[in-house]
């Protein structure tokens, strides 16, 4: 199973950004997806997940109203789309993979983990 994340990057507080995370080697309709995040010193926290459909989505309250995750099943991709950005979001981003049909909140949840994609955002 691979997860490869992308579309990291240096961005302006207030500005946005778009993380892809595209899975392989696993049935992706059949796994709910997460988006993590881990900043230097801190524990991974949760941030954002979809169902296995796309109907169910759970968000963290520090990215709610900012943030939306949604999947396509076709491209056996998860996207996570990041408006209003703030220096606080700055962390490496990682996706992940559930054959829970939910999101789930915790790490422990989650079967396969990707690389992980680094956000900086400058004040």
């Amino acid at each position: 199973v691979q997860l490869q994340a992308s579309g990291g990057g240096l961005v302006q507080a207030g500005g946005s950004l778009r993380l892809s995370c595209a899975a392989s080697g696993l049935t992706f309709s059949t796994h709910s997806m997460g988006w993590f995040r881990q900043a230097p010193g801190k524990e991974r926290e949760f941030v954002s997940g979809i169902g296995w459909s796309g109907g169910f989505t759970s968000y963290a309250d520090s990215v709610k109203g900012r943030f939306t995750i949604s999947r396509d099943n076709a491209k056996n991709t998860v996207y996570l789309e990041m408006n209003s950005l703030k220096p606080e979001d700055t962390a490496n981003y990682y996706c992940a993979a559930s054959s829970s049909y939910f999101p789930r909140g915790g790490v422990n949840h989650y079967d396969y983990w990707g690389q992980g994609t680094e956000v900086t955002v400058s004040s």
